[in-house]
């Protein structure tokens, strides 16, 4: 009977363990850190080919909590511009690890200059222009968020 109780004492533990860790990394949010300490963005997610060529067009303002966040099915190299896009954005540039690989900073409205994040990206944090440098975010800090699987630097567990 003691046995009983202790396995299923056991399994309830491990049950609110990993609903815990679930909550801690749901795919509406991810959470940036460095040296310079943590912050948690809430998210919309651009994934589909559709949903990541209309991105933040045509928005007014982003609430300074949010952000999108673009995941691309491979590692590539990708390029953005701002036309059409309304208010100024830091475009966070993330390898397959999640790691910060480049910040473009300030990107400006209705600017078509391609904005390149180098070689191999895997997804790109758009938050409002000028809190990366706020906040220190800068290549080798890590993202994490369920888009990155097991080759995540900050995996979500």
């Amino acid at each position: 009977m003691l046995r009983h109780m202790l396995w299923t004492l056991a399994i309830v533990a491990a049950n609110v363990w990993s609903g815990v860790a679930a909550a801690e990394c749901p795919d509406d949010e991810v959470t940036l850190r460095g040296p310079w300490g943590q912050a948690r963005f809430g998210v919309e997610l651009a994934v589909s080919a559709q949903e990541r060529a209309r991105g933040l067009m045509h928005r007014e303002s982003l609430p300074q909590s949010q952000g999108m966040l673009f995941v691309y099915p491979r590692p590539a190299p990708v390029g953005f511009w701002m036309k059409n896009t309304l208010i100024p954005l830091d475009m966070i540039f993330l390898d397959e690890a999640g790691r910060v690989v480049k910040v473009h900073h300030e990107a400006q409205p209705h600017d078509e200059t391609v904005i390149r994040g180098g070689g191999e990206v895997k997804a790109v944090l758009e938050i409002n222009g000028g809190l990366a440098k706020r906040l220190g975010i800068f290549a080798d800090s890590e993202l994490r968020h369920p888009a990155f699987g097991a080759e995540a630097a900050w995996p979500c567990e």
